[in-house]
């Protein structure tokens, strides 16, 4: 049974930011808080169009400002022995360019693993950071590809040492270090953010079972975490209309003898294709980007389209006994395929929203902070233990504020 003397945190939303924004505050501070994840779809649930974290690819590309921290967490997760190895494999990247408008000098400029200006090519936008310093290993492999290396129709490439997240795994890695940790995890659906700073889980089925089965409303959250993602844009009293969709379509394809990755960018508007191995043998080859795109299931016309566009630039998806018997064919990975499906980026106008909104005489409370984190787009993954970092900051402040 929970202390009397805990104050309770809630955290709206199971996604990857959401998992990793409750693991950090359970982590740092869940001996004197109550940490509640509340989730309407968890990781043990099949995949769902409304949980875009399954569907992500999630392959470490470069670094951004939001990015450092995150990357040095899940290179040490990706480390052997690692309790999350499984989850995480560390490849060979190559990037290649089709558009001298898409700038890399940027990456060129590295003089050193510890200290160098840099890029990083997302699949929102193209922005630069400012020099940082930073233990990245894999930065020890980058170089810029001679003209002899590019494939046909390629302007310039670089490659680099990086890694890529078996994301359906690693969600569930994090689920259950935060139950492991102490966290308390409850199903439901908030309609309303009203709803959860007046009575906490005491306003979802089963909540009051997560604290001894008291069946009387407590005083309510301390605070509540809004890590939403794309379903901020309908919950009531968020109701963020800069929020939009970028669909986002994959197959995957069971070729466990793809170990380094490959992406193409056909230029600045974001298209590109990648093919993207995981530790389990899986494949991951896109893709696409469509704002505002908010069809639920896979395109038969794009399946083909990816499928095509896959194979011309790695055939080396078909299988190792065929190529060496003769020319593989497009069908000879079409019978590779194993799933394909899609999902919703939460991309939102102006970037990610890191902040606090103070309510105040909800149900009757006082002063109660939401501190904010959605908004991440195709990047959730990349940016989500320094997104956490953040929140338990702000977190911190405003609870030494009410």
């Amino acid at each position: 049974m929970a202390s009397q003397t805990k104050q309770q945190i809630i955290v709206l939303g199971a996604g990857v930011i959401g998992l990793t924004t409750a693991l950090k505050i359970q982590s740092e501070l869940g001996k004197r808080l109550d940490v509640v994840l509340i989730g309407e779809i968890l990781p043990t649930d099949p995949k769902n169009i409304k949980y875009t974290s399954q569907w992500a690819v999630a392959n470490l590309r470069g670094i951004a400002e939001l990015e450092v921290d995150t990357f040095k967490v899940l290179w040490d997760l990706s480390a052997p022995g690692s309790d999350a190895e499984e989850c995480l494999l560390r490849i060979h990247e190559e990037e290649y360019f089709a558009d001298d408008s898409i700038p890399i000098k940027p990456f060129e400029n590295m003089p050193d693993v510890r200290a160098f200006p840099f890029a990083l090519l997302s699949l929102n936008h193209l922005y630069r950071t400012p020099a940082v310093n930073v233990d990245a290993p894999f930065l020890s492999q980058f170089k810029r590809l001679e003209q002899s290396q590019l494939p046909t129709g390629v302007r310039s490439g670089i490659s680099f040492t990086t890694l890529t997240i078996d994301t359906p795994l690693y969600l569930n890695y994090l689920l259950n270090q935060f139950i492991v940790k102490g966290g308390r995890v409850l199903r439901g659906t908030a309609q309303h953010i009203h709803q959860v700073i007046e009575g906490g889980v005491y306003g979802f089925p089963g909540g009051p079972a997560l604290f001894g089965g008291a069946s009387s409303k407590s005083e309510g959250p301390a605070a509540v975490i809004n890590c939403t993602g794309i379903g901020a844009r309908f919950l009531g009293g968020v109701e963020d209309k800069k929020l939009y969709p970028l669909r986002g379509q994959t197959i995957i394809v069971r070729a466990p003898w793809v170990r380094s990755g490959k992406t193409f960018y056909k230029d600045r508007t974001g298209a590109f294709t990648y093919i993207i191995p995981r530790r389990s043998g899986e494949v991951i080859v896109g893709g696409t980007r469509a704002p505002n795109d908010w069809y639920a299931q896979p395109r038969p016309e794009t399946t083909e389209d990816i499928l095509q566009r896959g194979f011309a630039f790695c055939p080396d998806l078909a299988s190792p006994e065929i190529r060496s018997q003769r020319e593989p064919t497009i069908d000879d990975v079409r019978s590779l395929i194993v799933a394909e499906g899609c999902g919703l980026r939460p991309s939102r106008e102006g970037g990610i929203r890191l902040e606090v909104e103070w309510t105040e005489g909800v149900g009757g409370r006082g002063r109660v902070p939401v501190v904010h984190n959605y908004g991440h787009g195709g990047t959730g993954f990349q940016a989500s233990w320094a997104s956490a970092d953040i929140a338990l900051r702000l977190l911190e402040e405003s609870l030494a504020r009410a």
